[in-house]
C-alpha cells in the first residue's frame, strides 16, 4: 500500500470530532424545532380555548362546565377501555365542542323562549361553524376537537343534527362528549332552572339511552357514576382551568 493510500484509510481525529459536533447541532436544531411547534400548537390551543368560552360565558359566567367536560370525557373514555393518548386528546378536545356558538347572534342564541322553525336552522349551524373553525389545522388535537364540535349534537336514533348520523356512523369522540355534556348541563344551574340532582340526572340520562346515546357508553357511565361525580366535584372545588385542561402529566383529578 503506497503512503497516499495508507494515510486515506487512517483514522482522523479531527473528522470525527467535526462530525460529532454536526450530529450534535441538528440534535439541538431538532429539539428547538420541536419545542418550537409545540408552543406554536399551545397558543394555538389557548386561543381556540379562549373563543369557546367567550362562548360559553353566554350561558355560565364562570367558564367551569367546559373544564369538567374536557376532565369527564376524558375519564369516560379511559372507563370505556381507551388508551391513555386518546383520552388525553379528548380532555384537550373536548372543551371546543361548542365554539361555534361564537359564530350565531346573540339575537337567537340568548332568546329565552323558543325558537322559531328559521331561528333553529341558524342556531342548529353552529357544529359546522365550529368544525370549519378548528378543522383547518393539521394537528391531531383540532382535528378531533373539529369532529367532536361537528357531532355532538348527533344522535344514536339518527334524529339528532347537523348530518343525522347514526349509531355507530357517529364517532366515538362525538358519542362521549354528548354524554359528558348532557350530565353535566343537567347538574349545573341555569338562568331558567335550578340544577339536577345527580339522582335525577343520572334517571334522564338513562331514559335517552338508546336514543339520543350510545347504550354502551350510558351503561359504563351508570357503572362508573360515583367515580365521575367524583372527578366532576374535584375539578369544580379546585377550580381547575385550561392550564390543568394541558399539563401532559397530569392524571385525571
Amino acid at each position: 500500500m503506497n503512503l497516499a493510500a495508507h494515510e486515506a484509510t487512517q483514522f482522523d481525529p479531527a473528522a470525527a470530532d467535526q462530525m460529532e459536533k454536526i450530529i450534535s447541532d441538528l440534535g439541538r436544531m431538532y429539539q428547538e424545532r420541536n419545542e418550537a411547534l409545540q408552543e406554536v400548537a399551545r397558543a394555538h390551543h389557548e386561543a381556540l380555548f379562549r373563543l369557546a368560552m367567550a362562548a360559553e360565558y353566554k350561558d355560565d359566567d364562570t367558564g367551569v362546565h367546559i373544564v369538567r367536560i374536557g376532565f369527564l370525557a376524558e375519564a369516560l373514555a379511559k372507563h370505556l377501555g381507551q388508551s391513555r393518548e386518546y383520552a388525553l386528546l379528548l380532555r384537550k378536545a373536548a372543551p371546543m365542542h361548542d365554539i361555534g356558538k361564537i359564530g350565531i347572534p346573540d339575537s337567537v342564541l340568548k332568546k329565552p323562549g323558543a325558537f322559531t322553525p328559521d331561528e333553529r336552522l341558524v342556531m342548529n349551524r353552529h357544529p359546522a361553524i365550529g368544525a370549519d373553525i378548528l378543522g383547518k389545522s393539521r394537528i391531531a388535537l383540532f382535528q378531533i376537537a373539529a369532529e367532536i364540535a361537528l357531532t355532538h349534537h348527533e344522535r344514536w336514533d339518527g334524529q339528532g343534527y347537523p348530518n343525522r348520523l347514526a349509531g355507530m356512523a357517529i364517532p366515538l369522540s362525538g358519542r362521549i362528549v354528548t354524554i359528558v355534556d348532557y350530565y353535566d348541563a343537567l347538574t349545573m344551574d341555569r338562568v331558567y332552572r335550578p340544577a339536577f340532582s345527580h339522582e335525577k340526572a343520572l334517571t334522564m340520562l338513562q331514559a335517552e339511552s338508546g336514543k339520543a346515546f350510545d347504550p354502551a357508553i350510558v351503561d359504563c357511565f351508570v357503572r362508573n357514576h360515583a367515580a365521575l361525580c367524583a372527578v366532576r366535584e374535584r375539578v369544580t372545588g379546585r377550580h381547575m382551568t385550561f392550564a390543568d385542561l394541558v399539563q401532559i402529566e397530569q392524571e385525571t383529578p
